[in-house]
């Protein structure tokens, strides 16, 4: 009973929460919009690599690829097609890249893995800068401008959707059959599930987010190139924030990318020069006090007062 009051209650606190996002625009500043915007694309990053990485244990470092393959979709596609359109194309080629590379890489494993997809992102990001020095003879690409706050209710509405999805996921037979393909591959296999084909699906439509929210972005930078689409801490930073947060719920993730990007933020405007250094220092002291994230911290207390419970009685 405890438990269902508990799961009730962060649903329903996960609704104001929604509920407060999407009036924001009526009682705060154009600042505090596009910060929620930049807050709310890691979210949705840190969710997107939690829905593959999270039950498998394959360390994806692609993330960057994606986004950055969805930033030049809307490129591309901005001037011409309506942004709906424009998110939709960019997370469909982010689906079926994810989905060839993942054909060909996702029975590779550990560190085999990590490693190819790094190099994937170097790969689409030097060839995406060979393309555009001597074939279309630009260094870079114009995007077209949207008001912020528009650029802030598709953020939004893309991260209810990934935050959908994940549940969904996380709740349904599937889910049960990624947590099953991370405890043991040839369990899962044995127990007739299709190991390639599952992973390769939740690949790609972690991989459809970030390429969505990547089209989104796009249109606020206004102007793009390569080292700005695929910018390799895209690909850490998501990493980092799920370590952070922990990754045993939907709403873990959620917590650490929001504080670490809340951090990001303040140590680049107070502290610029030592941005880096800060903020390194802050991600070592979370692995050593803090292994399993803010998860981790508040199971060990609810442990603690259950202990305490039973003592008293």
């Amino acid at each position: 009973m405890k438990y269902k009051i508990k799961k009730y209650s962060l649903y329903a606190a996960l609704i104001v929460g929604i509920l407060l996002l999407v009036s924001l625009p009526s009682y705060t500043s154009s600042y505090r919009v596009i910060f929620f915007t930049n807050i709310l694309m890691y979210v949705i990053l840190t969710l997107s690599w939690v829905i593959f990485s999270g039950p498998t244990g394959y360390i994806s470092l692609a993330t960057a690829a994606f986004f950055g393959v969805g930033v030049y979709t809307s490129a591309l596609f901005s001037v011409t097609l309506c942004l709906p359109l424009v998110i939709f194309i960019g997370g469909i080629a982010s689906f079926c890249l994810a989905f060839i590379v993942g054909s060909l890489t996702l029975r590779l494993r550990g560190m085999y893995f990590t490693m190819f997809t790094f190099a994937l992102v170097q790969l689409i990001s030097n060839f995406a800068n060979w393309y555009e020095v001597n074939i279309t003879g630009t260094v870079g690409r114009h995007v077209i401008s949207l008001d912020s706050i528009i650029i802030y209710y598709a953020i939004l509405v893309v991260f209810c959707l990934v935050l959908l999805v994940s549940y969904y996921i996380r709740h349904s037979k599937y889910g049960l059959a990624l947590q099953s393909i991370g405890e043991s591959e040839e369990a899962a296999a044995h127990s007739g599930i299709n190991v390639t084909l599952v992973k390769v699906i939740t690949f790609a439509t972690s991989a459809f987010f970030m390429g969505a929210v990547g089209a989104v972005m796009a249109m606020r930078w206004t102007y793009v190139d390569p080292p700005i689409a695929f910018d390799i801490r895209l690909s850490f930073m998501p990493l980092l924030m799920a370590i952070f947060g922990g990754m045993g719920n939907v709403l873990s993730p959620v917590m650490g990318a929001t504080i670490f990007a809340y951090l990001e933020e303040i140590l680049t405007t107070k502290f610029p020069y030592y941005y880096m250094l800060l903020f390194g220092g802050a991600m070592l002291l979370v692995i050593v006090f803090m292994p399993r994230g803010i998860e981790g911290v508040f199971r060990k207390l609810q442990k603690n007062n259950r202990r305490e419970s039973v003592e008293k009685i």
